[in-house]
């Protein structure tokens, strides 16, 4: 790069370049990974340069919004992450595979199924209903993150983005970096550059990798001996005779007596898990010359879920060009196509959710004797599907023969065209045009057999169809100058542009006259149709100037003006500044002579950033022509209008330092933040007078508050070589004002003031009585300040009556520290890489323990094994309460189920061989390199689930529940175990 100009050229792959240049230029040579120089051009035409490695790749050009700067300069909290932290990694996702690499950002998978929601969260949750989602940007266009899923549980709409074609990420944290994005920053920004060609002879890679996934874990439940006992037991404190309890037993056999020679003992869990099969393909070519450089990648990638059924396959194509047309003109293009299918699975909460086949009794077998199929196929004295054997609906039923089919189809085209003219050394205007456009089907059959559990109609058919279109133009202006060899300047000045419409449409109908016919045309009877349109814009302004005076004192400035089409008339535009200063003391002369810090850098920001996550149209009056009557027409009000509704506006400062220590053989950096959030959108009451109950209005305030720590060690180096990095984050979240009106979720979670978001309030479970077996509840003390909760206080008492005990603080799912540690090593040819991640401090609410962990109190489901250890005589000390069939007692909604969600896991392990270049050179390849990795090889948890990283999916579609309902586990898939081998050839 010309030194104080935008002219720079990348080399080719042997290291040589060509650069025109003025009359005593100056050129920074630099390379990620390595200490770039600084060269005075002078007289000479052949320069030859050697770069050393560098540790904490201060000369990295860090991508920030519209633009780049190096990490050294960059005065606000940036994470990077290059192809090497993501590629090759067995998810489908790239978020998956950055897990625990960045401080401060919290990634979790709702569950094992693939394709589903995954929850990102930057520096905490800001909003009650709003979206608390990252903005994503793939080379410098927002895509769209919608969930357009029908069900309720949310899909996940990055999984079309192909992880092989990242050449790095960016996570933009503090209002500093973020700002500039304005009123989509609160959440954080991610921004994604792809892979680009360079300079030279055109080159090939090939990879290859296929390998299997099973549950990292599975539930203990009673055998077939335990269950008839212990269910024996409940039985008869319930006064049942011993004839009904044969006669019960009976029924659940398939109508064989349950005694001393009967010997089915079926194990349902293991009916549904598997081990499901994972292959990918990709293939690659890059080159070019120094004008016209070009990039193109192709990936098949396709994988069973650990759960019959469910699988996800993804074909996917990109092709990135960029054109020197001229010597100030340069253009070029970036065009991502994929396809995915997604064969789906039931939400949490249905009884067809292959999961719940657990609550099925072991003394029940797999094939029904008197029929000879899978139990409840068929009732022999109907001719139909069985609906009393066995006594749930059997998921098995949907899953043999595609029975019951759910599958979700995505096309997307993303891309984007720009020029670039330099109409002088240093100042550039950059025009982008860019598309992401997502068709999405929907397609689902439940076959005669599932008639128990889809009502008995001949077939049940849906099909549904989502066009989801977001224009986005980019305009602005570049300078960078360096004056007088101390003063620095960078600055951007533009405008951009949004524009999205989705329209969706919907059918299902019953009545198919075979199986065999499975779309809509053939269902005699259309039970229900719909469609939908809506659509939003949004106009920006913005601007940025970042000074340094001799590399050692910087200055950020940035301001973005929004107006959207989502708010209201009053309020549609806003103002979104940001400040931050940063000082490079290493840069000072009373440090230049010692030899301990190679680097130290403190800076500061603030800034205002916004969320504009809201449902389009939700500042105006709206009317809906639902209320016709008998054939007649009619309309009525549906929303109250609010002109004065605007942006949720979050006001975040930042202190921090970057350090590096023995010439940068140790380097970190240190955090703290604090994040107030005000002016949350929330339904607020209004008088019954304007006819409607509530208004959408901005009422409410939260805040976060957190520190985060990084650090990297070079350990050795030379040809053994090994790296490590540590990050960790804590961060704290408290609701402040709610107009004093708690939000509830669902079982025990919900939003108060003073308190996290999520948090759990119920009643406290005190274990059993000794002398009755009966469950006890502290009493505890009522709060008295209208939100009709208490305050822990055991001096009250304890009581069996659980609607007698006060609703008191029980848990936070949000967890306490969040960390990541990766080790690297490398020797000669051979590669060793380790993330171990660890999340501590939450709890879970096991919802689905009030059915399967209360000694058959609620109901005939099989029971987990602690439930052996139940209360049998008085006297016994035990916290499981008495077995007593539907007695309830126990199983209300309490912290008996809260449980420690606190866990580490050995996330990724590669090990890797690239053989010598001069063996493989003489196959006429470039290079070879042969591999295995495990993804979720080991997991360290108190937590008796699943698995502790969990949420389950049909609570998180309402954005507001969704952001409430955190940490519940209800019938979860366990995340999944995989094991792959691969190889990656260059030629």
């Amino acid at each position: 790069m010309e030194r104080g100009t935008t002219n720079g050229v990348s080399t080719n792959v042997d290291g040589a370049f060509s650069l025109s240049v003025q009359p005593n230029a100056t050129l920074v040579i630099s390379s990620v990974g390595y200490t770039s120089q600084t060269i005075a051009v002078g007289s000479q035409s052949v320069i030859n340069v050697t770069l050393a490695a560098s540790a904490t790749q201060l000369s990295e050009a860090i991508v920030v919004g519209y633009g780049t700067q190096t990490k050294a300069d960059v005065t606000g909290s940036v994470v990077s992450l290059t192809t090497k932290d993501i590629a090759n990694a067995p998810v489908q996702t790239f978020e998956q595979a950055i897990q625990g690499k960045a401080a401060g950002v919290v990634i979790e998978n709702s569950s094992g199924k693939l394709g589903q929601g995954i929850k990102v969260r930057v520096r905490g949750t800001s909003s009650v209903s709003g979206d608390t989602q990252p903005l994503y940007v793939i080379d410098g266009i927002p895509v769209q993150t919608d969930n357009f899923s029908s069900t309720s549980a949310p899909t996940n709409p990055i999984a079309d983005i192909n992880p092989n074609d990242i050449e790095n990420i960016t996570v933009l944290k503090d209002a500093a970096a973020s700002a500039i994005y304005g009123s989509r920053g609160t959440n954080g920004v991610v921004l994604i550059t792809t892979k680009r060609g360079k300079a030279g002879a055109t080159r090939f890679n090939i990879g290859y990798q296929n390998g299997t996934s099973e549950a990292t874990h599975l539930r203990e439940f009673l055998n077939a001996k335990e269950y008839v006992e212990l269910f024996t037991e409940a039985l008869k404190n319930a006064g049942r005779s011993d004839a009904s309890i044969a006669n019960r037993f009976k029924g659940y056999a398939a109508g064989v007596a349950v005694d001393a020679n009967y010997n089915v003992d079926t194990d349902w869990q293991k009916q549904v898990f598997r081990k499901g099969n994972f292959s990918q393909y990709d293939l690659n070519a890059s080159g070019g010359t120094d004008k016209t450089k070009f990039f193109i990648s192709g990936q098949y990638s396709t994988q069973e879920g650990i759960l019959v059924g469910n699988k996800l396959q993804r074909i996917a194509g990109r092709f990135n060009v960029d054109h020197q047309a001229t010597d100030k003109l340069t253009l070029g293009a970036n065009v991502g196509l994929s396809r995915t299918q997604n064969n789906r699975l039931p939400n949490d909460n249905a009884f067809s959710n292959p999961v719940q086949i657990v609550a099925l009794a072991p003394i029940t077998p797999l094939i029904d004797p008197r029929t000879g199929l899978t139990s409840g196929a068929l009732d022999l004295a109907t001719g139909n599907p069985n609906n009393n054997f066995p006594f749930y609906y059997n998921p098995l039923l949907g899953i043999q023969n595609n029975a019951a089919t759910y599958t979700t189809y995505g096309y997307r085209a993303l891309g984007n065209v720009y020029a670039q003219y330099e109409f002088l050394p240093g100042l550039s205007f950059r025009s982008e045009v860019g598309l992401d456009l997502l068709n999405q089907d929907e397609d689902q059959y439940l076959a005669r057999v599932t008639s128990r559990n889809s009502n008995p109609t001949n077939g049940f058919g849906f099909s549904a169809h989502t066009t989801s279109a977001r224009f986005t133009t980019n305009n602005f202006f570049s300078y960078r100058k360096v004056l007088g060899e101390v003063h620095s300047i960078e600055a951007t000045l533009g405008t951009s542009y949004e524009q999205r419409r989705a329209t969706g449409n919907s059918v299902s109908g019953t009545q198919f006259a075979s199986d065999a016919y499975r779309t809509l045309s053939n269902a005699a009877t259309y039970t229900a149709g719909s469609s939908s349109s809506t659509s939003n814009a949004l106009l920006s302004y913005f601007g940025r100037v970042n000074y340094g005076f001799a590399n050692k004192y910087l200055l950020g400035l940035s301001a973005r003006v929004d107006g959207s089409s989502r708010f209201g008339a009053n309020q549609r535009y806003g103002f979104f500044p940001a400040a931050s200063l940063g000082w490079v003391v290493t840069e000072e002369a009373f440090l230049k002579d010692q030899k301990v810090l190679s680097f130290l850098k403190p800076r500061i920001s603030i800034g205002r950033t916004g969320n504009q996550g809201f449902t389009d149209f939700a500042s105006l009056g709206l009317y809906s022509g639902t209320s016709g009557y008998v054939g007649v027409p009619g309309q009525r009000p549906s929303q109250l209008e609010n002109r004065d509704l605007k942006w949720e506006s979050t006001t975040q400062s930042d202190a921090g330092i970057e350090f590096g220590l023995f010439n940068n053989r140790v380097s970190g950096e240190v955090d703290v933040y604090l994040k107030r959030t005000t002016d949350l959108a929330l339904f607020a009451p209004v008088p019954a007078t304007t006819g409607f109950p509530a208004q959408f209005r901005n009422v409410g305030n939260l805040e976060n508050k957190g520190v985060e720590f990084a650090l990297t060690t070079r350990n050795f180096v030379g040809d053994f070589n090994w790296t490590s990095t540590f990050n960790a984050s804590r961060n704290a979240n408290k609701v402040t004002n709610l107009n004093s009106q708690p939000i509830l979720g669902q079982y025990l979670s919900r939003a108060q003031e003073g308190y996290p978001l999520g948090v759990f309030f119920g009643p406290e479970y005190a274990g059993v009585d000794p002398a009755t077996g009966d469950a006890l509840y502290y009493r505890n003390t009522a709060s008295n300040d209208g939100t009709n909760t208490g305050v822990i206080n055991h001096a009250a008492g304890t009581t069996t009556a659980v609607d007698s005990a006060q609703l008191v603080n029980v848990g936070d799912p949000n967890a306490r520290w969040t960390v990541g540690f990766t080790n690297t090593i490398t020797y000669k040819g051979f590669d060793l890489s380790a993330t171990l991640t660890g999340v501590f401090g939450n709890k879970i609410f096991d919802g689905g323990a009030q059915f399967y962990s209360v000694a058959f109190n609620n109901g005939p489901d099989n029971q987990t094994r602690d439930q052996l250890n139940r209360w049998r005589k008085p006297g016994d000390n035990t916290d499981v309460p008495r077995a007593d069939y539907l007695s309830g007692n126990g199983a209300a909604n309490s912290s008996r189920f809260v449980r420690d969600g606190s866990y580490g896991r050995l996330r990724t392990v590669t090990l890797g061989y690239s053989l010598p270049a001069a063996f493989v050179k003489k196959g006429y390849l470039q290079s070879v390199r042969v591999y295995a990795q495990a993804l979720n090889l080991l997991t360290f948890t108190k937590y008796k689930g699943w698995d502790p990283e969990v949420n389950t999916d049909y609570l998180a579609s309402s954005t507001t529940q969704g952001n409430i309902n955190q940490g519940i586990d209800f019938y979860s898939a366990p995340q999944p175990r995989t094991i792959t081998f691969g190889i990656n050839v260059g030629f």
